[in-house]
């Protein structure tokens, strides 16, 4: 995390800088809570992130992962998973749009689902193996892209190339991040982390590499420093 030649310069312009940095990348590695190729997914998760997208990073963890005994297979569900993200678009947005039709009086309350609804719930929790009223109010108004998306997001589940838990603290990675920071993402994703029998520890890991982006706004900026 702390090495290469953007940590040299660093260590050149701040030293005592770089070892604090170092010192704190260190803390998950050395919790042990997650094993090293885990570790490695949930780095991957924070910089592969739309909301991050650092290049550097995400190069550098997928060799790690590799080198840490994971399978290409078992790093693109990583990144499938990441792509989820966006979804949290409709998730914010449309509860916005519906208080706002209720302001309005265009709208009185949520509508009984009809038998596609219903059929496109249940399918949803069989593939995806929760639901949550999160879901609620884009099942109602947009079926169409909740069906899709339920396509789309299944495809690492459906592969299974990793486990259930680790999963879901991929999903906790990302929600937690400071580019995201999607508390209602990330509270549903713990909980199903732990019903999947992560640990608290583990879970308390995946959020400290989530805090360790941070250090990149020196790793960029000292670039420029000392060109």
């Amino acid at each position: 995390m702390t090495t290469g030649p953007e940590w040299d310069r660093v260590r050149r312009l701040d030293p005592e800088f770089h070892d604090a940095c170092v010192r704190f990348a260190d803390v998950p590695r050395k919790g042990g809570h997650l094993d090293p190729k885990v570790r490695a997914f949930v780095h991957i998760v924070v910089d592969a992130a739309v909301t991050h997208l650092h290049e550097p990073g995400v190069r550098q963890h997928v060799a790690a992962a590799l080198a840490a005994g994971a399978s290409k297979a078992e790093v693109m569900e990583v990144l499938e998973c990441t792509a989820t993200l966006s979804i949290h678009a409709m998730n914010v947005g449309i509860p916005v749009l519906l208080e706002v039709l209720e302001e309005r009086g265009e709208r009185t309350g949520p509508a009984p689902l009809d038998a596609r609804q219903e059929a496109l719930k249940a399918d949803f929790t069989a593939r995806r193996g929760y639901w949550n009223p999160t879901w609620d109010e884009m099942l109602e108004v947009a079926p169409d892209l909740f069906e899709a998306y339920t396509d789309f997001s299944s495809v690492p589940w459906n592969h299974g190339h990793l486990s259930p838990m680790v999963k879901e603290l991929l999903y906790i990675a990302f929600d937690t991040s400071a580019t995201h920071l999607y508390r209602v993402g990330l509270k549903l994703h713990i909980e199903n982390a732990l019903g999947y029998g992560a640990t608290p520890q583990q879970i308390i890991e995946v959020m400290e590499i989530a805090t360790l982006i941070g250090m990149q706004s020196v790793t960029l900026g000292a670039a420029f420093l000392d060109s």
